[in-house]
């Protein structure tokens, strides 16, 4: 495959927004193996969370591909413009969830039993805006499984803690997801598509997704005095609470495409201080 390609085919599945998962898992990884784990499970879980998220992102670019040609804000997307073929992408999807498969096949027997599930939950999120506006949630927890997934793929077995994360994760995830469908209101109104912005309306779903974050931060705050994770990642969670303080509540633009882009980058600072909070704090001796 040429390089402009494959450039192309990173585009589709936004290769960059894996910043938001990835540290989440990488520190459930950390905390598994008291440190870094085996050079081996460490690539492994990257190619578990690589071919996963590709998989499921090219999935939902081909389901969705009659909906963003209609959508002015997606209609330039690669499959309604025909910068990629249709059966390109599934095919890229194919490999990626058998790579998947193999790669967990390759880490432990429980790994593999689950990886068939899981990749179909994945690939479920994109038929539910369809009939409930439940799907940012959908998202969330599929999104939210990286940090369980990789704690298993460590230790063979899950685990309370890597749970907690992952519900951490999925209600910041959830919550982001709600303020970025916000863009669409009017295209999921007239398409006959869910979300909570449609079903609530905007003011009503930016409530929505505060209290996502909220609980999101009571999460965190449980997960750091259960597990007695210490200073490292209090001070963590004290830049999380500060910066989405200000985006929610004291930020003066009320601009949603200046909204969006302070939360992909609140969303990757997250991400990098729960992963730092975590590193730090075993670095110390847990």
């Amino acid at each position: 495959m040429r390089l402009p390609k494959i450039i192309e085919y990173a585009k589709l599945v936004r290769l960059s927004h894996t910043l938001f998962a990835l540290p989440f898992a990488l520190a459930s990884m950390l905390i598994a193996a008291n440190g870094l784990p085996p050079v081996k499970v460490l690539l492994l879980i990257l190619g578990c969370m690589f071919t996963a998220r590709n998989g499921a992102m090219a999935f939902n670019r081909i389901i969705d591909a009659k909906y963003d040609a209609l959508n002015p804000r997606t209609a330039s997307r690669h499959l309604p413009s025909g910068k990629l073929s249709k059966n390109g992408v599934i095919v890229f999807t194919a490999l990626n969830g058998a790579a998947f498969v193999f790669f967990a096949w390759l880490l432990n027997a429980f790994a593999f039993y689950c990886s068939l599930p899981l990749f179909l939950f994945l690939l479920s999120y994109s038929f539910w805006k369809r009939f409930s506006c439940l799907s940012h949630f959908i998202l969330g927890m599929a999104i939210g499984a990286s940090p369980l997934g990789a704690w298993i793929a460590v230790v063979g077995e899950p685990a309370l803690l890597p749970t907690a994360l992952g519900f951490m994760l999925a209600f910041w995830i959830s919550g982001f997801d709600i303020i970025y469908a916000s863009q669409d209101i009017e295209a999921d109104k007239a398409l006959g598509l869910y979300s909570i912005p449609v079903t609530f309306g905007l003011k009503k779903a930016m409530n929505i997704s505060l209290l996502c974050h909220a609980i999101m931060l009571l999460i965190a705050a449980f997960i750091g005095f259960y597990w007695n994770l210490g200073l490292p990642w209090l001070a963590s969670l004290a830049v999380i609470f500060i910066a989405l303080l200000y985006i929610h509540i004291f930020r003066k633009s009320n601009d949603l495409d200046s909204v969006n882009r302070d939360f992909f980058l609140a969303n990757i600072a997250i991400s990098l201080l729960v992963l730092l909070g975590i590193g730090v704090w075993i670095f110390m001796g847990g």
